[in-house]
């Protein structure tokens, strides 16, 4: 055998020896992938997912509520003048008191016509069908949401526009104007409760985490503490202001991580 020939067969093997560290080293990692998947996850990545909540207590810096004026007249423009009359006096006590405009606003307005049916007479032990319906006069509803910024005063106000003809008061609430920060304060909150929780069941389970795979923040429903729900809609004739306690209100949020674990 030349030495030509030695080398292309020396060379023949050493490629096929190569070859075959590369088939076995390619089995090596798949046999490690398989095993790491089916010890973390038959269907791919191990994860947790954990519930996180946080919340802030505020005191409400706004109030709000609404009242309704009724008016009746002989035509359309008869009660729209009663109701407007009645109205814009309410209006006007609200603006000498300090409510501004942009806090007073309309939040319905009904003009309908009255009806009455004529009266016929039918023979006796027989049907009598109901008369035609014949307009008779006209009904106004007009209700007005206000906002109130010095809380102190909304006592005064709902006495206030009581006297000055409306005929409900009802929807007192009490809330915050801007919730921005409250809500980021609260969402950071749950954040680190969630992450907590995490590593608690990671340690509990043996696992380490490796990263956030998704994030889902809930939606937000706001919860009042103290005095500060709806009140009784009823007619207001009083000369004594109630008192207003206003109590703390409640800024919650919750939100779901999933995390990658090995």
């Amino acid at each position: 055998m030349n030495n030509q020939s030695f080398l292309s067969l020396w060379y023949v093997q050493a490629l096929m020896v190569l070859i075959l560290i590369g088939v076995v080293t390619s089995l090596f990692a798949y046999t490690k992938l398989t095993y790491r998947e089916s010890k973390y996850g038959e269907y791919g990545m191990a994860s947790i997912t954990v519930r996180g909540e946080g919340e802030v207590m505020a005191k409400p810096d706004i109030g709000t509520f609404s009242f309704s004026v009724m008016a009746e007249g002989a035509d359309a423009a008869a009660a729209q003048t009663d109701s407007a009359t009645k109205i814009n006096d309410i209006l006007g006590y609200l603006k000498e008191a300090g409510v501004e405009d942009k806090d007073v606003k309309t939040s319905s307005y009904y003009l309908n016509p009255k009806y009455r049916y004529e009266t016929r007479v039918c023979p006796a032990n027989s049907y009598c069908p109901p008369g035609e319906p014949i307009i008779d006069g006209y009904e106004v509803s007009q209700t007005i949401t206000v906002k109130v910024r010095d809380l102190d005063a909304a006592g005064n106000l709902i006495s206030g526009v009581g006297e000055r003809g409306a005929t409900n008061i009802s929807g007192l609430s009490f809330t915050i104007d801007d919730e921005s920060v409250l809500k980021a304060e609260a969402r950071t909150s749950a954040i680190e409760d969630a992450k907590e929780k995490a590593e608690k069941l990671a340690a509990d389970l043996g696992v380490s985490i490796v990263r956030i795979m998704s994030y889902y923040e809930e939606e937000f429903y706001p919860a009042y503490g103290g005095y500060g729900g709806d009140m009784m809609e009823r007619s207001v004739e009083q000369s004594v202001a109630p008192e207003m306690p206003t109590g703390e209100n409640m800024i919650n949020s919750t939100v779901s991580v999933t995390f990658e674990i090995r």
